[in-house]
């Protein structure tokens, strides 16, 4: 009993399980978030093994939840990390209600559990404490359980290079990075970005996973080339790679991140991917969703689009003028580096694990 009334100064004393969003703990879920604090802090843990006795576990979206959310073993404490909006999908959502299934028929999951939302409701609430990544997604949790901390990934393995020159090329460059199955949401703007070309010609750069596979990430397997092609004319391609993805995002002169508005799941996403952007310095005009506005607020940028015509509107306006791109690159990076540094991630662990143990 000694043990867990320890300070989070005693946390090495503590046997460790962790359950990755991927083996290879290189998924941003993994790196960007616990692998990072438990870097950062010399704290040792395993791969967690359901059959083995711990005291805390950390699970990730990744983990089998049919069986961690019935883990009784000792007095073992659990986090529930989940970055993602699955509560917030409604529940008559066809991909949604067949997800548990998915989950249950691909060996994911070793139960089965036909609401893959229920069995999120039931992890969260055998959970000591949920940690999430936005406040519209701890509005859900809070309901499942009292302890919800929002934290947001850590990119800075990612942002090797900062954006100093604002001058833009010609043909003016947008870029967009991260995950292949995401790109759909450029068919928002699909026509935006054509209006756009017809006025002022310009190149889209994506940087991402060559390959992909659509379902579960183990079926059907795409090349991302296919999908670019029928986004816009001119798109360049390149592999996700960390040690050149911040080269190749700070050479272009603008950053973009369309998402589709009737996309219940992708609205309640946090505002990671407009922090990275803004941690590079780079000016960045997104879709209204809840947490990019809420940023754009803080960071006091009007660079958040309702309508199709307000991209055309701020991608023009921003396209030609390179004194607005360089102050909306300096207050994004000024407000991330205020509010949003390794420092205060850790912080924030440190007050996540201290809370299950109180």
């Amino acid at each position: 009993l000694q043990i867990f009334m320890k300070s989070i100064k005693d946390i090495s004393q503590l046997k460790i399980g962790y359950v990755p969003t991927t083996q290879s703990l290189e998924a941003i879920a993994d790196r960007g978030r616990f692998c990072n604090y438990a870097k950062k802090k010399g704290i040792k843990f395993e791969i967690a093994d359901p059959n083995e006795t711990y005291d805390l576990v950390v699970v990730t979206a990744g983990g089998d939840i049919s069986v961690w959310s019935k883990y009784q073993k000792g007095n073992a404490k659990i986090i529930y990390d989940q970055v993602d909006s699955y509560l917030a999908i409604p529940d008559f959502d066809i991909k949604g209600a067949l997800r548990g299934l998915a989950k249950f028929f691909s060996g994911q999951h070793r139960s089965l559990q036909l609401s893959y939302k229920k069995a999120i409701q039931n992890m969260s609430k055998r959970a000591d404490a949920v940690s999430c990544a936005s406040e519209v997604q701890k509005k859900d949790f809070i309901l499942h359980n009292k302890n919800v901390h929002v934290i947001l990934d850590v990119h800075n393995d990612l942002t090797q290079n900062i954006k100093k020159d604002y001058t833009a090329k010609k043909p003016f460059n947008l870029v967009w990075e991260g995950l292949p199955v995401t790109l759909h949401h450029f068919f928002e703007i699909r026509d935006v970005l054509k209006s756009v070309n017809s006025q002022q010609e310009i190149c889209l750069h994506i940087v991402t996973n060559l390959e992909y596979y659509q379902y579960l990430r183990k079926y059907g397997k795409r090349n991302t080339i296919d999908m670019c092609r029928k986004i816009f004319d001119h798109v360049y391609l390149y592999d996700w790679n960390i040690q050149l993805a911040s080269t190749i995002i700070c050479a272009c002169d603008m950053a973009i991140i369309p998402i589709s508005p009737n996309d219940s799941f992708a609205m309640g996403k946090p505002s990671n991917k407009l922090l990275l952007f803004w941690k590079m310095g780079m000016p960045t005009i997104t879709t209204a969703t809840p947490a990019y506005v809420h940023a754009m607020d803080q960071a006091n940028l009007d660079m958040a689009c309702q309508t199709k015509s307000e991209w055309s509107e701020k991608l023009l306006k921003y396209m030609n003028d390179e004194t607005a791109r360089r102050g909306a690159g300096e207050k994004g990076k000024a407000y991330t580096d205020s509010f949003f540094s390794d420092e205060n991630a850790i912080a924030q662990w440190d007050n996540l694990i201290q809370s299950v143990f109180e």
